[in-house]
């Protein structure tokens, strides 16, 4: 139904251990670790946000993730592709489990229409890790919101979310994306990226329920 949170499932998790040599160098793994933890998420957006959430918890790395192609449904269909690596088996382990705790209950994935077959998501991340810091040159801590939504409504989202709340844009993701989408990141206090987040939905869910103007 409209406006409800759809649940967002780890299609994969997987620990390899004392890993092949090809592995450390193709992955560009730290010096010491050569345990990975492998992972897709049913939306692929969900999986660069879990990810991120696991280098605060746990001591590891984010080494590679990324979007391979869109599927037909929804958000995407479990077609991102991330790898985690920690200087031991627990740590990898540990990253693993707060990656699928971060999906599976988190995640926020939203409805915008009766069916539930057109999906937004719109996570607001009050504190960043280290993934995030690095990726996008802010400082660890820093709020955001990750926003991302089919293409045409996506950028009636975010031009909404950039109206209303006092936010400063990290990334535009113009359409189409990997995954068929288009999605911004922004950044400011936490209170203004929540209001991003409310902006972004309120004006697709708008756009869905009275979608021709002219």
């Amino acid at each position: 139904m409209t406006g409800d949170r759809i649940k967002c499932n780890i299609v994969y998790s997987k620990l390899l251990t004392d890993v092949e040599d090809i592995m450390i160098t193709e992955f560009d793994l730290p010096e010491g670790s050569i345990d990975i933890g492998v992972f897709t998420t049913q939306y692929d957006g969900v999986g660069y946000c879990a990810a991120d959430e696991a280098t605060k918890a746990a001591n590891v790395e984010v080494v590679y993730i990324k979007t391979l192609y869109g599927a037909g449904a929804g958000l995407n269909d479990g077609q991102v592709f991330g790898v985690i690596s920690g200087p031991t088996v627990s740590d990898v382990e540990s990253g693993l489990r707060y990656i699928r705790d971060y999906a599976e209950t988190k995640a926020s994935i939203y409805s915008v229409n009766d069916d539930d077959s057109n999906l937004i998501y719109a996570q607001l991340v009050p504190k960043i890790g280290k993934y995030f810091s690095k990726t996008y040159g802010l400082p660890i801590g820093a709020s955001i919101a990750f926003l991302f939504a089919p293409a045409l409504e996506g950028i009636i989202g975010i031009d909404e979310a950039l109206t209303v709340a006092d936010v400063e844009v990290v990334k535009f993701f113009g359409p189409p994306t990997n995954s068929n989408l288009s999605g911004v990141i922004v950044t400011g206090t936490q209170s203004n990226c929540k209001t991003a987040c409310e902006g972004f939905k309120k004006a697709i869910m708008d756009c869905v329920k009275d979608p021709v103007d002219y």
